[in-house]
């Protein structure tokens, strides 16, 4: 027989587990993080393909969507069968495949097992978290697993690259690997009798619950201890983000600084340079300085959901999910959502019901992602005082956690008036496996924290660094003839081709209290949320070159024409709201698109989202004006 990795073409291996079994890390610790993602051919779902090396041979490793089981229920698990099956196009069935499960619940896993093993396929059984098995007194013969299932079977800890030694060497010759003598029966009465012989023959001493995961479960869990436990972490989760970032963020905006100073100093005066100093640096570098607080939003981030303890907040609100007509799977999605709006549009495959799948999809871009997290930290920043309520929360931290939950109270509310029009759909049953509690591995959080800090900078230099370079363009020209000075500037910033589109829009957006260079950089945004931040650092390093920051400028920023401030409290509590509920996202529309295969909806959700973001502001202007004048 001729062995497959002698051939050209590398080795096929489709990574297969339920949800929380360690598959992620597994992929991970075999092709070294480095993944292609992609779709699979005429369907909307994701998938991740790595390549490793193993003795020479060339082998690729398809990361299939976690399932539960091969008789599908949702988008994703349906692609896994046909994707085993080999009736996806343009996508050969793999050489072999490498099925993760938990150690601690073989039980469970073994119902997966033998639906895999009835493919008659090349199988190869990775048992993880055997480290964990062991801890809780847990003991299985893995030879007789061997013999009793017929399939090689080997046990990992993926993270500490326990066992991938040995795992590495079966790998590159799936068709040497061991076959079943005999397929586990399909009928449901004689395979509870195969699962229970199995587990009678190879579990020397069944793992005891974990004592530590019990514990905090007991609060975590509680419909009332655990609703606190949650709003408390959120609490302390915003007030981190203001307290330890803000001193990387002034020094990351020092720094923007001097750079602009020192190329205006070093190059010769002209449009070259300001175009430099003032398009690229001003503009780019205005939202960088919001780095640190990504690194810190996302790091918080990892660390409770690698801890174990976001699937128990999913758990915690199933309830209040099914009174909106919706259920766990779109809570996790609309927790995705908190990153980026377009992963948390694409987790919604893992919901079976059509109709709660794009009800999910309409509000999910209400959930506040990171790219608003810029233009929120600006205005907080400047307008509202660094002072303590409670002699320990900061208001800061306080104004922010309120933004948050306006956003996901407003996704509940749509999400319930959107399913008592469209349907609730069918009621199929939810599956959420609740990890034990686990420190996750320093390399995980890093890698997992690195990619969205470049994913952000990727935007700085793709989106906002393109969207720079064109605002430069229309606030420079057409040129005019206007006196030095300051009021010179101003009139030829009014006069160029970006003015008149604020100028233009004004009339719509003065009920909000906003001006035409508010209205320039809401247009700009319609890009990507955080352009705004980059628009107005552009318009005031043009209209005073060399000036103050960001921050300085728009706080005493004056209206020529009646002297008042142009960033009143009503009006920075107005854009605030604005930008809570305005789809100012080109990449969330397009994703919308792929996903629900029409423009129909991206344009329901962007026209519904938008008057909503002009009521809530109007109203909110109203009232902070009568409060404040």
């Amino acid at each position: 027989m001729t062995s497959v990795a002698a051939a050209n073409a590398p080795v096929r291996l489709g990574l297969i587990g339920s949800p929380n079994s360690g598959k992620t890390t597994l992929f991970n610790a075999l092709t070294g993080l480095r993944a292609r993602v992609g779709n699979y051919p005429g369907v909307t779902v994701e998938r991740r393909e790595g390549d490793a090396q193993v003795d020479g041979a060339r082998l690729r490793v398809i990361d299939l969507p976690g399932v539960y089981s091969l008789a599908p229920l949702s988008p994703d698990e349906a692609v896994v069968a046909r994707v085993l099956e080999g009736r996806v196009a343009e996508v050969p069935p793999p050489d072999g495949l490498v099925l993760t499960v938990d150690a601690t619940s073989l039980e469970r896993g073994l119902l997966l097992v033998a639906e895999v093993l009835r493919l008659e396929r090349p199988v190869c059984l990775v048992l993880t978290m055997v480290d964990e098995l062991r801890a809780r007194g847990g003991r299985i013969d893995f030879a007789k697993l061997e013999d009793a299932l017929g399939v090689p079977v080997v046990g990992v800890v993926g993270h500490r690259g326990v066992g991938l030694g040995e795992l590495r060497r079966l790998l590159p010759h799936p068709e040497r690997w061991s076959r079943p003598p005999l397929l586990p029966p399909a009928a449901p009465r004689e395979r509870d009798a195969w699962l229970a012989s199995v587990l009678a023959r190879v579990l020397e001493a069944r793992p005891g619950p974990s004592r530590t995961t019990e514990a905090i479960d007991r609060v975590v869990l509680h419909p009332v201890a655990g609703t606190l436990l949650f709003a408390s972490v959120m609490v302390l989760f915003f007030q981190l983000i203001f307290a330890w970032a803000t001193p990387a963020m002034d020094a990351l905006d020092t720094g923007v600084g001097a750079l602009g100073e020192t190329l205006r100093a070093t190059l010769p005066a002209g449009l070259p340079t300001d175009f430099l100093v003032d398009g690229v640096v001003a503009g780019v570098g205005s939202v960088i300085v919001f780095l640190p607080q990504i690194v810190l939003l996302f790091t918080l981030l990892s660390l409770l959901e690698d801890l174990g303890y976001m699937a128990r907040a999913a758990f915690v609100v199933d309830r209040l999910m099914g009174r909106i007509g919706l259920e766990g799977r779109a809570f996790v999605a609309l927790l995705s959502s908190y990153a980026c709006a377009v992963p948390g549009i694409m987790a919604t495959r893992t919901i079976p019901s059509p109709r709660q799948r794009l009800v999910t999809i309409l509000v999910s871009p209400l959930m506040t992602c990171s790219a608003r997290l810029p233009v929120y930290a600006l205005l907080i920043g400047a307008f509202v005082p660094p002072v303590t309520v409670a002699g320990f929360l900061g208001l800061q931290g306080l104004v922010l956690l309120g933004l948050y939950v306006l956003g996901g109270s407003a996704a509940l509310v749509a999400a319930s008036l959107l399913s008592g029009r469209l349907g609730r759909g069918d009621a199929l049953p939810f599956y959420l496996e609740l990890p034990s509690y686990r420190v996750p591995p320093a390399r995980l959080v890093v890698s997992q924290v690195w990619g969205a800090a470049r994913a952000f900078l990727r935007r700085a230099g793709t989106i906002i660094l393109a969207v720079s370079m064109v605002l430069w363009v229309l606030l420079h020209f057409p040129r005019v003839d206007a006196p030095p000075g300051p009021e010179g500037a101003r009139q030829a910033l009014e006069a160029s081709a970006a003015g008149r589109i604020g100028h233009a829009l004004e009339p719509a957006i003065a009920p909000l209290g906003f001006d035409w260079k508010i209205g320039v950089g809401l247009v700009a945004s319609l890009a990507a949320r955080e352009v705004i931040v980059a628009t107005l650092a552009q318009i005031y390093a043009a209209s005073e070159p060399g000036g103050a920051s960001l921050r300085d400028a728009i706080r005493s920023d004056v209206d020529p024409r009646t002297g008042r401030p142009v960033f009143t409290p009503a009006t920075v509590a107005a854009l605030l709201v604005f930008f809570v509920f305005a789809l100012q996202c080109t990449s969330t529309l397009a994703v919308m698109r792929r996903e629900t295969n029409s423009w129909r909806w991206p344009a329901f959700a962007f026209g519904y989202l938008l008057a909503l973001a002009w009521g809530a502001s109007f109203v909110t202007h109203r009232i902070v004006h009568a409060l404040t004048s």
